[in-house]
């Protein structure tokens, strides 16, 4: 992933995140931060990027129309998810267009970071990390996963989405099969909660090693 190189130029371990939704991401990357890891959800990232005004809505809406930005200035998420949510293509533009302000804007926080503690760790949460090849910005990558029927069930609960509905969201992404083979490391929600946090205590005290060999 990242060079050997970058890492005698720069100390922080930089780490990513990722899982497909309903898999318990939020969760790990709660305890991680939780241990003392620096934790950027690429969520929040994402929706500074396209703020009113912003380079990323302005591009957003020359790509998909200006309907897509409400009366006040804001992004109209809605009316956009609705746009790209059925069309692969669409996606693909959209995230073409934004990751390059998402990632720029990330590595900005995680500089203002390493200032302040170079020998910390920081974690960038973000789902569709492995899908934009913003992993391989990343020392280590971390996926999230758990049984697909797991996976099924939480959607349903959290979102109360049909079975179908959960169905199709999953689908739109890339399977969890595929983002484990680019795993460093594997967190299985599966289990629940108690057993996530201990896999998750794990990964972090191999990557504390890591960061500071004795």
């Amino acid at each position: 992933m990242a060079t050997l190189l970058r890492r005698f130029i720069i100390e922080m371990l930089r780490v990513g995140l990722t899982g497909s939704i309903g898999v318990g991401k939020s969760f790990v990357a709660g305890v991680l931060a939780e241990l003392g890891s620096h934790v950027l959800d690429a969520d929040i990232t994402a929706r500074e990027v396209v703020a009113p005004g912003s380079p990323g809505l302005l591009a957003t809406a020359a790509a998909f129309g200006n309907d897509i930005i409400r009366e006040d200035g804001t992004l109209d998420r809605e009316r956009l998810g609705a746009i790209v949510f059925t069309d692969a293509d669409k996606r693909q533009s959209l995230n073409a267009i934004l990751h390059p302000y998402i990632i720029a804007q990330q590595d900005l926080v995680m500089q203002k970071w390493e200032q302040s503690d170079p020998n910390g760790i920081a974690v960038v949460d973000a789902a569709l990390m492995i899908e934009s090849g913003g992993y391989k910005r990343f020392d280590k990558l971390i996926v999230v996963y758990c049984d697909p029927e797991v996976q099924i069930e939480r959607l349903m609960h959290r979102n109360s989405f049909s079975r179908e509905a959960a169905e199709q969201r999953i689908k739109a992404q890339m399977s969890q099969e595929e983002k484990k083979r680019f795993a460093d490391y594997l967190i299985d929600t599966t289990e629940g909660f108690a057993a996530a946090r201990q896999y998750a205590q794990e990964v972090f005290a191999k990557l504390r090693r890591l960061q500071s060999p004795s």
